[in-house]
């Protein structure tokens, strides 16, 4: 696929055409695109938090453009539907912690459970297959002509109406299986929703985990059971080509999944809805609720899947992090890990790790679970990361992190109705004045109610960031992203800033015409695309604001 470089408008255009050829290149913007064979109760003070020894932060230079949009954002304070849509057209580059089927929005999904003909169980509220009758399993389509229905539905599959109060953890996480059967039915199609919400909030790039082949891969584990020995286990998995026919298997279901994905969303006809723009990939979730084979088993399918399918990255652990089971098996999933990391080295690895507080689990619980998930599973970036105040040696891992480049994915509101931390309670800016990177995220927007630009508005309203910080976040969500190449930048930008790597430091970023050295980097490195695009959107946002 060829895509020209995107197309300046207004003053960008001015400053960057004169006198420049205009350069085409093979970006890959689109959803799978170049992929073969397709391819809130109160929290506790921020006390509680330790005193960081800040990092020796150098000086950001601000740019006029930048300056004079840090000040319209000032100005808008008082001006609420101005200041909503600054934060909706602001760039702010990819969503790296997203749950796809969390991610939809309740209503397109009452509208498929509709279209399917389903029944909702008026006890759970749970979609269920038909028949249905009046009684206890009504038709979903009656959500269409009675409000009330509709309403119960949609409080039922997400936060919405939940008393602000009250923790939501249960009600939360009990969203889900009420609604699994419908997003599960239409991946494709939900896809092309959450990427069309991605697009309108100026984004580029997704990351969205997902399950593909799940059964077969539980029917597996529970086929070879359980063995202490990692590498026998992983061996008897091996064995008669068992766990290629999954990843056989589970490349296919994903072959399924895009094909409705790009019909659904009209990539390849002349009338392509916005989801066909920005660049999504997939992230393999493991259940770590599940037995100790079927984890074992997970895991290994993503990991393998990842270094063997270009449009999975990485793999995941999702579930409560405060279940039993969890509980228990944390330490071994974390050494399961660690295994196989020596067998898939090319596979990432980003971790749910700190999504606990104090009240949800025993004290012990919340002093290593970053910990672990850092030193001995070897992830590259961690999910919530909330309970860092309670953990062992905190600042020595706070330093592990900022100079490993460990990125903490963010995401404020699950945070807030998942566990009730929010504001300065929230270790937010203790990472950040560690120097630990961190990237703004959704986490499951559909469920909240929320997308990420409501993210970045609550991240600037409460930590007041200025225009350059939000910036600096945006770029960093593309920086720490698991796509492969070189950055446009160079050396741990959280560190020492965003200053352009040697092949590009000449140019104006986000331009139409690079020279050839910096033209050889974009069209090598998909991560450099996605960053170069970003840039060009920056320089239109600070001057389409005037």
């Amino acid at each position: 696929m060829t895509i020209p470089l995107p197309h300046p408008t207004g003053r960008h255009r001015a400053l960057l055409t004169a006198g420049r050829r205009r350069v085409v290149l093979t970006v890959g913007l689109g959803a799978f695109a170049l992929l073969a064979p397709l391819t809130p109760g109160s929290a506790t003070s921020a006390s509680a938090h330790p005193g960081p020894t800040p990092h020796a932060a150098v000086p950001r230079p601000v740019t006029p453009a930048e300056a004079r949009t840090d000040a319209l954002l000032r100005s808008l304070r008082h001006s609420p539907a101005r200041l909503r849509g600054f934060f909706r057209d602001l760039p702010k580059g990819g969503d790296l912690h997203n749950h796809l089927f969390g991610a939809v929005r309740t209503e397109y999904l009452i509208k498929l459970a509709a279209d399917d003909g389903l029944c909702i169980d008026t006890g759970t509220m749970t979609a269920v297959v038909p028949p249905c009758d009046t009684r206890t399993r009504r038709p979903a389509a009656d959500a269409r002509t009675d409000p009330a229905f509709r309403a119960a539905i949609r409080g039922a599959w997400s936060m919405q109406d939940f008393p602000p109060h009250r923790l939501g953890h249960d009600h939360f996480f009990a969203t889900f299986d009420k609604f699994a059967l419908v997003a599960g039915r239409h991946q494709g199609k939900v896809l092309a929703e959450v990427a069309d919400d991605v697009a309108e909030n100026n984004q580029v790039y997704l990351e969205t985990m997902v399950q593909p082949a799940a059964d077969a891969t539980d029917r597996l584990a529970d086929e070879v059971g359980w063995d202490g020995d990692l590498a026998r286990l992983h061996r008897k998995l091996l064995a008669d080509g068992r766990l290629d026919r999954l990843v056989a298997a589970a490349r296919k279901e994903t072959d399924g999944v895009d094909a409705e994905f790009r019909a659904a969303a009209r990539c390849d006809t002349g009338r392509p809805r916005p989801a066909c723009r920005p660049t999504v990939r997939l992230i393999y979730q493991a259940l770590r609720a599940g037995s100790r084979e079927r984890v074992f088993t997970q895991l290994t399918l993503g990991m393998r899947l990842a270094e063997r399918d270009p449009r999975f990255l990485a793999v995941n652990l999702v579930q409560p992090e405060d279940l039993p089971a969890s509980l228990r098996n944390y330490r071994l999933q974390m050494r399961m890990l660690a295994f196989l990391r020596t067998r898939y080295p090319h596979a990432h690895v980003t971790l749910h790790a700190g999504e606990l507080w104090t009240g949800l689990v025993k004290p012990a619980d919340l002093t290593f679970h970053i910990d672990e998930a850092v030193r001995v599973a070897g992830a590259e970036r961690i999910g919530h990361g909330v309970d860092f105040a309670f953990e062992h040696d905190r600042r020595d891992l706070a330093r592990t992190m900022a100079a490993q480049q460990i990125a903490v994915e963010v995401p404020f509101t699950s945070n807030a109705q998942i566990l009730g931390v929010r504001g300065r309670a929230h270790p937010f800016e203790t990472y950040r004045a560690y120097g630990v990177p961190t990237v703004l995220a959704t986490d499951d927007p559909g469920v909240s109610r929320i997308d990420i630009s409501h993210e970045y508005q609550y991240a600037a309203g409460t930590y007041g960031l200025s225009y350059p910080e939000l910036k600096d976040l945006a770029r960093a969500s593309l920086q720490y992203a698991f796509l492969p190449g070189r950055s446009i930048w160079q050396g741990n930008p959280t560190a020492t800033g965003y200053r352009p790597a040697s092949a590009c430091r000449d140019e104006t970023l986000g331009g139409t015409s690079p020279g050839p050295r910096c033209r050889h980097l974009l069209t090598t490195s998909p991560r450099a695309r996605v960053q170069w695009h970003q840039e060009a959107a920056f320089t239109d946002f600070e001057h389409s604001t005037f």
